[in-house]
């Protein structure tokens, strides 16, 4: 079956289509929310969020603004970042194992194993190291423009165009 059709199928509210499509892209976007979140069992909850969103929502999901993927990926990084602001989410970490700073420390600058999770390491390995930076915190780490540009110590209208700018590029390098 095509992308193409399984999508329009989903839309139609077909659960052939539906579990399909779970069996595709469920890996990769628990590979995202768990970046996110870095919390296994709170990954799966949200993947399973993930996933009644995009049956919830499916006929809202237009070719015209981009590909499956990039519409899954969106509402997957939405709800992983919503996830890290709830209060529940917040008190569950505020006593957490030392092992859990171990993983953080050992994996802020994981990118790398970030970027493969959801198979796209050899498109983002050509971007600038700038752009590596950005992409990482805005789209793996969950941070938000704000706190991308505190992090990186960068005026917050720099931090907006170089998303735009590199989110371009990435563009183009998937598009050819």
């Amino acid at each position: 079956m095509q992308p193409d059709e399984l999508i329009l199928r989903l839309q139609q509210k077909d659960e052939k289509a539906f579990e399909r499509i779970y069996a595709l892209y469920s890996e990769s976007i628990f590979g995202v929310i768990n970046s996110v979140l870095h919390d296994t069992e709170a990954s799966e909850e949200v993947l399973q969020d993930v996933f009644i969103k995009v049956w919830d929502n499916s006929e809202s999901y237009t070719s015209k603004k981009g590909r499956f993927f990039t519409w899954l990926l969106n509402i997957a990084r939405n709800a992983a970042i919503d996830k890290t602001r709830s209060k529940a989410f917040k008190n569950q970490k505020k006593n957490l194992t030392q092992e859990y700073f171990v993983d953080i420390l050992e994996n802020k600058s994981s990118f790398t194993s970030k970027v493969d999770a959801i198979g796209i390491k050899k498109y983002i390995k050509t971007l600038g190291e700038e752009c590596k930076k950005v992409i990482d915190l805005l789209f793996f780490k969950g941070y938000t423009q704000k706190e991308t540009s505190e992090e990186l110590n960068m005026p917050l209208g720099t931090v907006k165009t170089r998303n735009r700018l590199c989110i371009n590029k990435l563009r183009e390098i998937l598009v050819n």
